[in-house]
This record gives structure tokens, sequence and C-alpha cells, in this order.
């Protein structure tokens, strides 16, 4: 079985009328994975796949590796989960809180609080630890549910649409966290979103589900930074001597030929679309017309979603 962050072969599932999950097949192997998907895609079902809290009709699923199934033992121990509705014990501080999940999962109780301390360190709450989660804010309640996540130093944690509810503060300060769980501390991530924008800014690799199926996986790397694409380049002159002018400039161009006098061009941001301006200016070439020479990351992932 190759050990990929997570593996789906197959994968049904359904609740009396409803599909959930039609005959998922994907397999992705990258630091951080995003799960994306309109409400009632299927994302949630196949997490709790993932997480062997559901059976399934027909299919296989793995995570790091390993059958789930296999050794349900073993697979709590690698996997920490973050849900995304809350049933916290609001009369309880989060330090208490947080050390008593630790204490049931086999923690001494001093070890316990040890552990209970760094995890809300690592989520940004060691200061506020003593406080009662009842007086927590809604992203402090979100840091909390990803803190007990982390009690059992997980391979790989699985977020359930952890940004859900936050104001633009709070969902950037989860955000930042989520991405150095990857980047810094080396644990791999599966998190759910139905926004586009939280996945791009968090993971390396997407899987889109629509209606239970998967409508596009892959890395996001190959579907293009939207701050790198290709334009289109309508002139009013000689496009090749156009796209000579922006090759000697450090531009990526090609006259596209056809009679149509367009020039395709690679621009990295604002400072090349100045500098395509320019070269036009200082060669006397007219640009008739602008326009996207393909789609953006943005683009292919909503249309995916669709």
């Amino acid at each position: 079985m190759s050990a990929a962050t997570l593996a789906a072969h197959g994968v049904r599932k359904r609740y009396g009328r409803v599909q959930a999950l039609d005959d998922v097949t994907v397999t992705l192997d990258a630091p951080a994975i995003g799960l994306l998907g309109a409400n009632g895609a299927g994302k949630t079902t196949l997490m709790k796949a993932l997480l062997g809290l559901v059976g399934l009709d027909a299919g296989t699923v793995s995570i790091l590796g390993r059958r789930v199934g296999e050794d349900p033992r073993s697979d709590r121990a690698r996997v920490g989960y973050m849900p995304e509705r809350g049933a916290l014990p609001l009369d309880m501080t989060a330090h208490d809180f947080v050390m008593q999940l630790a204490e049931l999962r086999g923690l001494p109780r001093r070890a316990a609080a040890l552990r209970a301390s760094e995890v809300l360190f690592h989520v940004g709450l060691e200061e506020e630890r003593a406080r009662l989660l009842r007086s927590y804010s809604t992203g402090m309640r979100q840091r909390t549910k990803l803190a007990q996540a982390l009690l059992d130093t997980p391979e790989l944690v699985v977020l359930d649409e952890p940004t859900n509810g936050l104001d633009p503060g709070g969902r950037a300060e989860m955000l930042g966290i989520v991405r150095r769980l990857s980047s810094d501390l080396g644990i791999r991530v599966l998190m759910s979103s139905h926004v586009l924008d939280d996945v791009l800014a968090t993971c390396d690799a997407v899987c889109v589900l629509r209606d239970g199926r998967v409508a596009h996986h892959g890395a996001l790397d190959t579907l293009g930074d939207d701050d790198t694409r290709a334009v289109i380049v309508r002139v009013v002159g000689d496009p090749e001597a156009f796209a000579n002018a922006l090759s000697a400039r450090g531009l990526a161009a090609q006259a596209q030929g056809g009679g149509d006098a367009l020039v395709r061009v690679t621009c990295s941001g604002d400072r090349d679309l100045a500098a395509l301006r320019d070269v036009a200016m200082a060669a006397g070439i007219g640009i008739a017309e602008l326009r996207s020479g393909g789609p953006t990351a943005h683009q292919t992932l909503i249309e995916a979603m669709r």
C-alpha cells in the first residue's frame, strides 16, 4: 500500500435515499490537503470514512499508507480530529478540558497538564488557558478544539471546517495556525472547507467533491498561481517583433500566428504587466486587447465545484 496521505478506491456510502459518496477514487500525498466542495458535497462523510467513524457500502480507504480499520487503535494514535461542531464544557477552563482529554488518552496527570499547556501554546491560547470556555470567543473555542486534536502528537490532523463561524480576523489567525502545522511542525493536514480561499491559503493539494463524486484532484501548483498567468495580447503592429521585444525584456512571449496579431505572454504580477506596457510603447506597438490566456487556480476550482 502506498504511503500517500490519503487514498480512496471505489468508495460508496448511502444514507437512505441520499448517495453521499458515489465511486470516490482518489490518491493524494502532500503536507496539507484540502477537501473542497459546497455543503452536502460529501466532504464530512469522506472524512468520517477516513477516520473509521462510518462504515462503507463499497470500496476502501487508507491514511498514511495503512488501510482504515485494520488496526483501529493505531489509527487513533496517528490521527487527530477536530470536528466542525463543538461540544465544549463551557464551565471548564481550556487547560482543564484539554488536560482531562489527555488523561483519558492515558497520560499521567502531571504529563497531561504539561501536554495540555504545550498544545494550547501551539494554538495561541497559552495566556488564556485559565479562562472558562464560556468566556471564549468563537475563534478561541475553535482553537481549543484544534488543541485537543494535537494531544497525541499525531502524524495527521483532520480538520472539519475549522474557520466555520469566524470573523475575518479569527479566520486569518486560524488559517495561519493550520498552515504552520504542516510547514513548521511537520504534521500532515487534511482540511475540509467550502471556502476556496481557505484551501488556497493553507493547502498544497486539493480534492474537489461535487454531489458525492470527485470533480477535480491534484497538486495546487499544477493549477498555476493567480499572480502568474498567461495573457493574450492583440496588437496593432507586428506581433513577431513585439514577442521578440518582450523576450529581450525577460518575459516569456510567443506570437500566436493565424493572422490575428496575437501574442501570448506569461506574466508574474503587476510588474510584468507594466513591463509589457512599456515594451509596447517603446516599440510603437498598439495594444488593442488584453485578456486572460488561461484559467487561474480560482477559476479552475470554482468550475469544478459547480
